[in-house]
């Protein structure tokens, strides 16, 4: 029967998988549409007076494909299916029709998202393309739609997460793998607000442009051409940068480096041991300039901005390679 119905705070109108027998409209209060994935609920959306849900399955009796719970007091009216059946069976064809479409499109719509979340056993979570996406969609939405909040942007997630899948086609678990990761190494910020939801602030919205246009460029040289941090290279390469950040720097945004030094005092300062062949694997790469004698102390030119950049670029690069990884054996 029609009538009303309340839902307290964080119970559950209905959840992902239960049998449907009625559409509802929101009379008061505010429900959440919800997904889990792994261990955390995920909110879809938001839904507010006069608006309704739970009408995907009047047309086909599918089960429920999300869960909906209250995000505070609400009071719901409840439309049966079978009632409104009784009145649907009145409609021309052609209504009929159209309705039938729109909620066919719908159901495709969210097939789609779910294939998107998919990675098959042999497939990585972050290829080179899909970074490189994803870094240009966080970029613009964050220069798009951020509002200054102190130092940093505060993105809307929702926005976010919208452009990602239905503008760019993206895997909204990717990006907030994405956005994780920047947080862990210190270029976002994320809030947790509870009811699965979130607020991120972006740090340095120059650092994600940057990042996108040397990885696009990178990725669009022969690979004889590209210059490659490994992993292993970035300790040498912090440890370095340690000893660049004390010296002054010239014009050019240039020090000099006293390699000697740096070898004799990086274990007691950095904790790393930096080696003779470390050092010169650097001058081949062209982050240290060429060698230079002066008495028994030898030294080099390096660039400090060019430093950090290139630590940061490519520690993301490989927190991303590892986050790709760990999915693949979980899959």
């Amino acid at each position: 029967m029609s009538g009303t119905k309340k839902i307290p705070q964080g119970q559950y109108l209905f959840r992902d998988g239960d049998a449907p027998d009625a559409m509802y409209v929101v009379k008061s209060g505010k429900l959440a549409v919800t997904k889990t994935k792994q261990n955390s609920e995920i909110v879809l959306a938001e839904i507010g007076p006069g608006s309704m849900v739970g009408e995907m399955a009047f047309f086909d009796q599918k089960a429920r494909s999300a869960s909906v719970k209250a995000l505070k007091d609400t009071e719901v009216i409840a439309l049966p299916y079978k009632a409104l059946h009784a009145q649907f069976s009145q409609f021309p064809e052609w209504v009929k029709a159209i309705m039938r479409t729109v909620n066919d499109h719908l159901r495709t719509a969210n097939m789609r998202i779910k294939a998107l979340e998919k990675t098959g056993d042999d497939e990585e979570t972050f290829p080179p393309h899909t970074i490189s996406k994803l870094m240009a969609i966080l970029s613009f939405i964050s220069l798009r739609y951020g509002e200054k909040s102190g130092d940093e942007l505060l993105v809307p997630f929702s926005t976010l997460r919208n452009f990602t899948i239905q503008v760019f086609l993206e895997a909204p678990n990717k990006m907030q793998k994405l956005i994780s990761i920047l947080a862990e190494l210190g270029h976002m910020k994320t809030e947790e607000l509870g009811e699965g939801t979130q607020q991120i602030f972006v740090k340095n919205i120059d650092f994600l442009f940057q990042f996108t246009e040397w990885y696009n460029d990178w990725l669009s040289k022969n690979e004889r051409d590209r210059i490659t941090l490994r992993e292993e290279q970035i300790p040498i390469l912090s440890s370095v940068l340690h000893f660049a950040k004390k010296l002054p720097v010239s014009g050019k945004g240039e020090v000099k480096l006293n390699l000697t030094q740096i070898q004799a005092d990086s274990t007691a300062e950095t904790g790393f041991t930096v080696k003779t062949e470390g050092l010169e694997a650097l001058v081949v790469l062209g982050i240290l300039s060429e060698k230079t004698s002066e008495g028994e102390i030898l030294t080099a030119m390096t660039n400090v901005a060019e430093l950090k950049k290139t630590i940061s670029f490519w520690q993301l690069i490989y927190a991303l390679k590892k986050a790709s990884k760990e999915t693949a054996g979980e899959n």
